[in-house]
């Protein structure tokens, strides 16, 4: 829960507070790998905006982290390898008609009887879709050699909380239902996601527990929306962190929530609920530079009180939306190994956690 002072859609205060703690812990920026720096100078020279300075249509044309990264390869004279990832585009039922959907597959796929993923693109409800983060998807497939399905949920403004929560949970009922037509294993199912995508997989986990449908076996979410007090001590340091400080995280506030109280639902908020028991266990991948780091460990800290088997890793000197980047990105190739370690883990034959 949050007071006036820390209210998405207001926030004087907690600009004060902001302040205050970049005055103490410094420019966060200052502290960005540098291949990381690399791939956020291209993105500013290819002319990206702070979010918060647009509207939504805007947000979802100007250039993506995605693209900044083929400018860093350009420069560096190399091409993307072949990963050896065959991709279908396909339409997934969600909760009020149709939504694009995209299957990655590796290479050494079984006839049947193979894990499955499905993973929610970040972007915080506002921006992303399948082509924002495919790399992201594209390296689950090829480190985990689990087929993965990847989901593009409604957006806000257009389509308000909780939209995407009932795309994403029609999106776990269709998996469930054709896993084995995709060569699937039922029993291998697990959600991933990052920023508001990973909010949704935990969403899925949530839920499959209490409706007593089909569980996922685990749960990936990187730097994950799980609360919605801007006055955390990661919002305080990263006032001006890009591509997403504070103004950009209140920003996408504005536009998912018809009303702020509404990020109060236990939905968004799942650093105040105390019903986490029983849950699928987690890997929470956390970047040092980012908003919503504190709230990840929060989470973390919930699931193990609650007796969730939890991993959870933070990499310094990265911002959000780091975990795609792994042709440039350093720490990104670290976070995808351990999630994909995590991921095969979970998978083995006879391993549920």
């Amino acid at each position: 829960m949050t007071d006036s002072s820390t209210n998405p859609a207001e926030g004087q205060s907690g600009d004060s507070i902001g302040r205050l703690a970049e005055l103490i812990s410094g420019d966060p920026m200052t502290r960005l790998d540098a291949d990381m720096k690399h791939v956020l100078d291209r993105l500013a020279d290819l002319g990206a905006r702070p979010l918060e300075l647009l509207t939504p249509d805007m947000a979802r044309r100007q250039p993506r982290a995605a693209e900044a990264l083929s400018a860093v390869l350009g420069q560096q004279g190399r091409e993307r390898p072949e990963d050896g990832v065959e991709v279908e585009d396909i339409v997934i039922p969600g909760a009020e008609g149709d939504v694009p959907g995209r299957i990655y597959r590796p290479i050494g796929l079984l006839s049947r009887l193979n894990p499955v993923v499905l993973y929610f693109h970040g972007g915080g409800f506002v921006t992303g879709d399948l082509d924002s983060h495919d790399a992201s998807a594209r390296a689950l497939a090829r480190r985990t050699g689990a087929i993965v399905v990847s989901v593009a949920y409604r957006l806000a403004p257009e389509h308000k909380f909780p939209a995407a929560h009932d795309d994403a949970w029609a999106a776990w009922r269709w998996l469930t239902e054709q896993v084995r037509d995709l060569a699937g294993d039922v029993r291998r199912l697990a959600v991933a996601g990052e920023d508001a995508g990973a909010n949704l997989a935990a969403y899925i986990a949530l839920r499959a527990r209490d409706d007593g449908a089909t569980r996922p076996v685990h749960q990936v979410l990187i730097h994950p929306i799980a609360g919605n007090d801007l006055a955390t001590a990661s919002y305080g340091e990263t006032l001006r962190a890009q591509p997403i400080g504070l103004p950009a995280m209140r920003w996408r506030f504005r536009q998912t929530f018809a009303d702020e109280a509404e990020s109060a639902d236990d939905r968004i908020n799942l650093v105040a609920r105390e019903d986490l028991a029983g849950v699928a266990p987690a890997t929470i991948v956390l970047a040092g530079i980012d908003p919503l780091r504190s709230e990840g460990e929060a989470l973390a800290e919930a699931l193990e009180q609650a007796g969730v088997t939890v991993n959870c890793w933070t990499y310094e000197g990265v911002t959000q939306g780091f975990f795609g980047l792994g042709l440039v990105v350093t720490k990104a190739l670290f976070a995808q190994s351990d999630t994909a370690d995590a991921l095969s883990k979970a998978f083995a034959p006879g391993r549920r956690s």
